[in-house]
């Protein structure tokens, strides 16, 4: 079920300086359109360039920078030479399964009395857990490495210390003021943290162990880039910048995603239906994350790490099978409580507001709500909290739109919530029955007072302004080295104005609400370019009647059975005048 969006403001960017674009352009002897999308990256001399297009693993960072790493590390050396049980604990999704996946992979080359634990998410929720550290205890473990998550649990420490047993956490979330009295504490958010690179994920700070570990130990660095294949898939899927350090460890990532993945990774990429040795960044965030995602909402995420780590290609496929049929599980509930979402929406059975909107079903599925909320946001753009029940709370997610910090807005409701956590633009939380009208009330007034007209516009930003003649082969092959694409590096949109179909565009998709066009400027009737408007159906009449049309895209490369296009993807159509 797909509903459109509100209707979306394009906002070209302002010139780059002409003079750094000329002289860039002028070096690296390529057009002056691609120099300005550097510039506009903060790129501005030819140095700068090389180094953007030439990511080097010399560039990450030092990871004894990070506050406690030495700690982590000497405890991490004792449990190893001491043959401590160790437990590696983290989230169920994907951003937790692969850095799970990524620690445990490495641990046990060194040891093995090493486990794995991921928390249920319906009987534990998010974060460490009283039954995972009693687990723990019941069967010995000594030490326990906790990933993605940990930075606010400052009783669960406690009591896992109670019951001697050490903790090392690595995480990428916000800290509160006080952080737990663990061993270590690994998280570049920490204010008294001066790792130079801040915005890891969570896999990310668990890689930064590892190789601090391999440094201090005499472990080749040579020998962890297996491992960039599960980095590169929490990078993507966790939504973090594609920038500095990231850009680097996701390039790498990419290059052995393509060229050696893991098994279990070969088996996702084969059930996607994802050309081999052409995998993207869009392809992980599309396909292979929300499959991986889909263990630890539909059944378990231990199925997720046990298919990260499997070892040959029959037990992979195996895991990977029984995942992709969650996946398809995990579509059908996600359509049916979005329409009840959108349902409840329309007719003012809920708890929406002018500002905000808060949906509750008690019995929703709680591993898909977050999903929901997105949906939501893409239809009404305003901040969105879509809440289930779950052993007697409610607990739900939350989804923002740009400019609106979210974390911030649930913060100021602290007192009416038993547990939350989350970024500016993704949240999660927790609350006794009795304060939902209250929250509500209360979240109204803090969007209120704190949104602005510019945040509820959605808004599409366009780099620059093009004729299709500018799109050449030379052109493609330079825009190519800019992957890859995330946040911080988006991929470049491009506007071009006047264009009409060459008569061949049809409907396409399940009931028929893509486009396929062949799309032509009048100066240049002979030169086609292929596109595709995902969900923009509704623009199909105008067009096919031969009127001419706007339209802002981004330029990809499209494989199927082995063959190589170039291709428009459609971000958004604005319809001009009908001359027919």
């Amino acid at each position: 079920m797909y509903v459109m969006p509100k209707e979306r403001e394009w906002r070209l960017r302002a010139p780059a300086d002409p003079e750094n674009v000329k002289q860039l352009s002028a070096e690296l002897g390529v057009d002056p359109v691609l120099a300005t999308l550097l510039v506009h990256r903060g790129i501005r001399t030819f140095e700068e360039a090389r180094s953007f297009f030439r990511p080097n693993l010399s560039d990450i960072h030092d990871p004894f920078l990070m506050k406690d790493m030495d700690k982590a590390v000497e405890r991490l050396e004792k449990a190893v030479h001491g043959n401590e049980k160790v437990l590696v604990y983290g989230d169920y999704d994907v951003d937790g399964t692969t850095a799970v996946a990524l620690v445990y992979s490495f641990i046990r080359r060194l040891t093995s009395s090493v486990d794995f634990y991921i928390p249920d998410r319906y009987d534990e929720g998010y974060g460490v857990s009283k039954k995972g550290i009693d687990w723990a205890a019941e069967n010995g473990f000594r030490l326990i490495i906790t990933l993605d998550c940990g930075i606010k649990a400052i009783d669960k420490v406690e009591y896992a210390a109670s019951k001697g047993i050490d903790i090392i956490i690595c995480d990428h979330h916000l800290p509160e003021s006080e952080i737990p009295a663990a061993v270590a504490v690994l998280d570049p958010k920490r204010e008294d943290c001066h790792y130079p690179f801040d915005d890891l994920s969570g896999c990310g700070v668990g890689f930064k162990l590892v190789q601090a570990y391999s440094a201090k130990c005499g472990i080749p660095f040579e020998s962890l880039l297996p491992l960039l294949d599960l980095l590169v898939v929490s990078i993507a899927s966790d939504l973090v910048s594609v920038v500095g350090e990231n850009r680097v460890l996701a390039h790498f990532g990419l290059k052995w995603l393509n060229e050696k993945p893991r098994v279990g990774l070969k088996a996702m990429i084969s059930l996607a239906n994802l050309e081999p040795e052409h995998i993207t960044i869009d392809d992980i965030v599309f396909k292979i994350g929300p499959r991986i995602n889909a263990a630890g909402r539909m059944e378990s995420g231990r199925l997720a790490v046990e298919l990260l780590t499997a070892e040959d290609d029959m037990t992979a496929m195996s895991i990977g099978t029984k995942i992709n049929d969650n996946n398809n599980e995990r579509k059908s509930i996600d359509r049916e409580i979005t329409k009840e979402a959108l349902d409840m929406v329309q007719n003012g059975t809920c708890c929406t507001s002018e500002n905000a909107v808060i949906v509750y079903g008690p019995e929703w599925n709680k591993g898909v709500v977050g999903i929901v909320a997105s949906r939501l946001v893409e239809a009404y753009y305003k901040p969105t909290f879509v809440l289930t029940k779950s052993n007697g709370f409610i607990t739900g997610s939350a989804r923002s739109v740009r400019g609106f910090d979210l974390y911030d807005a649930i913060s100021s409701c602290a007192d009416l919530l038993e547990n939350y956590g989350g970024h500016i633009y993704a949240a999660g939380l927790t609350m006794r029955e009795e304060n939902l009208a209250e929250f509500a009330s209360r979240i109204d007034r803090y969007v209120s007072s704190h949104i602005t007209k510019e945040m509820v516009t959605p808004v599409i930003d366009v780099d620059s302004e093009i004729n299709f003649s500018q799109i050449t082969p030379k052109f493609f092959r330079v825009l190519k080295q800019f992957q890859p694409f995330g946040p911080g590096n988006s991929s470049p949109v491009f506007l071009t104005r006047n264009v009409y179909d060459d008569g061949n565009g049809r409907k396409v998709g399940p009931g028929g609400q893509h486009l396929k066009l062949e799309l032509i400027q009048e100066s240049q009737p002979y030169h086609q370019v292929s596109a595709i408007a995902f969900n923009m159906a509704d623009s199909f009449e105008h067009i096919r009647n031969g009127n001419p049309v706007d339209v802002c895209y981004s330029i990809v490369e499209n494989y199927y059975r082995g063959n190589s296009t170039l291709q428009l993807r459609i971000k958004d159509i604005h319809e001009r005048e009908d001359i027919i």
